[in-house]
């Protein structure tokens, strides 16, 4: 897929635990361990923005496109 999520290295600057997270956004922890773990085909803007909110940051800071050529 050639977007790479980046919610793991966000949550641990911030300091923030998925439980933690997962109760200030309103979704399961297993919903969200999902999304960590990049084992998602889509996000729903109302969760981006929640996660975004409650770590204090921007969806550029979460997601990153990576062109599917890139030999990388």
């Amino acid at each position: 897929m050639a977007i790479i999520l980046r919610l793991d290295r966000v949550m641990a600057d911030r300091k923030m635990s998925l439980n933690e997270l997962a109760q200030r956004v309103g979704i399961s922890n297993v919903n969200l361990s999902n999304i960590k773990t990049g084992k998602i085909h889509a996000i729903r803007f109302s969760t981006l923005n929640g996660i975004c909110r409650a770590l204090d940051c921007q969806p550029g800071d979460i997601l990153e496109y990576r062109d599917d050529e890139d030999p990388e």
